[in-house]
This record gives C-alpha cells, structure tokens and sequence, in this order.
C-alpha cells in the first residue's frame, strides 16, 4: 500500500483536502487489478478525525471521534483486526456481510519518515477466514488429541493404580481371614488348655484320692491285721503255747510283707524312671518290662519307622499312656492278649495299645475308667489326639503326638 498509494498523495502536511486529481488517481489505482478485487473499502484518514479520502463518496469530508486504532495508527504502529466492525465510519463493511480484515497503516513522509496521514482499508479475508478456521479446527484436533492422549495415560494409571489397589485389597482381606483363623484357634486352644488345666485339677484330686483308697484298702488293712495280731490274747498271755505263739507271729509277719510289697508296688508305679535320655523305643521297651515284671503278662511289642527326637513332656506323656493302657487292660481285661504299636504317620508319632478282652461302652466312662481320662487329659494338653475303640473282640487305645509341633524342648 505504501507503494502505491504514498506516491499519489501530496504534501499532507500543507494539504487539508485532496484536490480531484488526486482522487481520480485513487479511484484508478484501487478500482484496477489486485487492489480492485481484493479491497473492499479504502479510507484516508488525518489527525484529527477527518475522511481525506474514502472510496464511499458520501462519507469524503466528514469527521469522526478518532478510534483508539486510528491513534495508534498515528503513533506509528500498524494496527488490524478481523471482523470487528464496530466503528461509527463502517457501516457500509457491516452491510456488506463479508468477512473483512481492517487495517489501520500508518503513511510516512518518503523525505521525513513523519506520520502525516493513516490509510484504512478493509481486505475481502475469505481465504483468511478460511485458514483460521482450518487452524482452529487442527487446534481443535491436536487439543483433542492430547487430551485424549492425557486421559489414555491418566485411565492406564489410574487402571493400574486400581488393579494394585485390588490385588492388595485382597492379599489384606485374605491375611486378615488368616489372622482372624489363627486368633479363633487361639481362642480355642486357650479354652482347651484352661478345660484341661481345671479338669487336670481334678483329676489330680482324683488321683490322690485313688491313692489313698489303695493305701487304705492294701498296705493299711494288712498293717491292721498285723496290728491286731500283736494286741491278740495268743500274743498277750505268757501261757499260750510257743508252737501257737510262733505261728501267729509268722501270721503277723506275712500280713507285714504283703503290706510291704503292695507299698512298693504301689510306689514303683509312681515313681517314673529316667527317661530323659531315652529313645522312643527305650521308652515302650521300659514300659512293657516293667508291665511284664509287675503282672506276669506278656505283652507284644511292635515298633516300625526310625527314630524321632523327642521333648521331655512327650516322653513322659508316651510313657504314662503306655503303662495307665496297659494297666487298664491288665485290670478290666485280665491281661488277654495286650500289646503295643508305634508307627509314624507323617509328622505324627502314633502309639497303639491293644487287649482282646471283652471290651466296654467308651461313651460310658465308669469311676474305675479313671485312668482313661486322665489319658485324655495328659494327651490333649499337648495337642495330640487320644481315641479309644472297643467291641466284643477287644479295645485299642490311640494317641498322636506332632512331633515337628512338639519341639526338642
């Protein structure tokens, strides 16, 4: 534009109007070529508000308040908007209906290089339009895309996020159901070794009491008899014949041996031997010899698998099983056909003692059954398993100790 239209223009600085010749030159020069086709309007503006030029004839002369563009324009900057028509002076580009670039161009003095006039025109800005529309449609697009993108990203986090959230949700609700198991077994096992702490009280009690019934009705009975052997009148009267004095004290004397072997034996039953250091098989072998010695029973005894270690309290508690069985046996069934079995099951140690005698009701536990209980009570207190089956042909007495669960200690 300053090229075309800076030479057609006087000295705008000596000059108020344009004289017809140059209005001509510009109605010329803008109606031909590129400029006729592509401007829409031209207008030439001065300082103070005032249309120089205007290729609408009807606004030539007229003055308008300066916009803020028109100032800057006349400060030396070139200013454009598009399709912002809202000045006083465009109401004809408003009419128009066509989308259009205004442009505010400063026009400088070729000599001086001073503002002394400002050029408006407004440029048919179809292709324009058009590229903008296309840059925001790719703007559209490549926002689109990136927010897809983001949200593609954001969704796998959050996707992830959740299956860990899940997967964790559920190693924490499985543990917890395993806690929540271990703290019901221990609840249980709590129960069971306070039961059997109140029940193994009793027993005890029940235990000395059967004591002392044997030591009444054995050793001290003798002791009596023996007692009122010696307070006898055979004994007491100097004329009693020494044949009969004698034999009433050979009386006296036999009735003090048995109550001294019924003594021993009943403390030989109490007293446990050292097994501390022994094997499991040394253990049952201790057991049924000393079963055998005391009763005169043979019993058979039967051992397969290897060797175990084992703690203190479970070969105390093997032992005690083995000699309260067989005792039992010995006393309900006459001793008819007993023996003894250990094998392994797994981790678990398993002791059997059998009698072939007439057998009993287990669910009916008598005051002499006693010691079965007992049985009972000295294996569940370990966590072992005690059971007990009879019938017509015999019994077998059952228990079960873990040793990996025992210990060595």
């Amino acid at each position: 534009m300053d090229s075309v239209i800076a030479p057609l223009l006087p000295d705008m600085r000596k000059s108020e109007l344009l004289d017809e010749s140059v209005a001509h030159a510009l109605d010329e020069t803008l109606g031909q070529g590129a400029l006729g086709t592509r401007l829409e309007s031209f207008k030439l503006w001065r300082r103070d508000g005032t249309i120089l030029y205007s290729t609408d004839k009807t606004l030539i002369g007229k003055r308008f308040e300066p916009s803020d563009n028109l100032r800057a324009a006349f400060a030396g900057q070139m200013v454009s908007e598009f399709d912002k028509l809202d000045d006083p002076d465009s109401e004809a580009e408003r009419a128009s209906g066509l989308h259009l670039l205004e442009i505010y161009n400063p026009v400088l003095q070729p000599w001086s290089g001073e503002v002394v006039a400002v050029s408006e025109f407004y440029e048919v800005a179809t292709d324009f339009e058009r590229n903008l529309h296309q840059a925001l449609i790719r703007t559209w697009l490549d926002v689109a895309a990136v927010t897809a993108a983001f949200f593609l990203g954001l969704s796998a986090i959050v996707f992830r996020g959740s299956r860990m959230i899940s997967s964790q949700s559920r190693s924490l609700k499985q543990r917890i159901a395993e806690l929540s198991d271990l703290l019901a077994q221990n609840r249980l096992l709590r129960l069971r070794v306070q039961r059997a702490s109140q029940r193994a009280t009793a027993l005890n009690e029940r235990y000395l009491r059967r004591i002392g019934a044997d030591l009444h009705d054995g050793p001290a009975q003798l002791v009596a008899l023996a007692a009122l052997g010696i307070d006898s009148p055979v004994i007491a009267d100097p004329a009693t014949p020494q044949s009969k004095r004698a034999q009433e004290l050979l009386a006296i004397k036999a009735h003090l041996d048995d109550a001294m072997r019924e003594i021993r034996s009943i403390s030989k039953g109490l007293v446990l031997p050292h097994i501390e250091h022994a094997e499991l098989g040394e253990i049952l072998q201790l057991a049924v010899q000393a079963h055998e010695e005391r009763t005169g029973v043979k019993v058979r005894l039967s051992m397969t698998g290897g060797h175990a270690p084992l703690s203190p309290a479970a070969k105390i508690c093997i032992f005690r099983f083995v000699q309260e069985a067989l005792n039992n046996g010995f006393r309900h069934a006459g001793g008819e056909g007993q023996s003894v079995e250990k094998h392994f099951d797994g981790e678990r140690v398993c002791i059997e003692v059998a009698d072939a005698g007439a057998g009993f009701d287990p669910q009916i536990v008598r005051p002499e059954r006693l010691g079965l209980v007992g049985l009972r009570e000295r294996v569940e207190s370990l966590g072992g398993q005690f059971t007990v089956t009879s019938s017509q042909s015999g019994t077998v007495v059952r228990m079960a100790l873990n040793i990996v669960e025992m210990g060595q200690t």
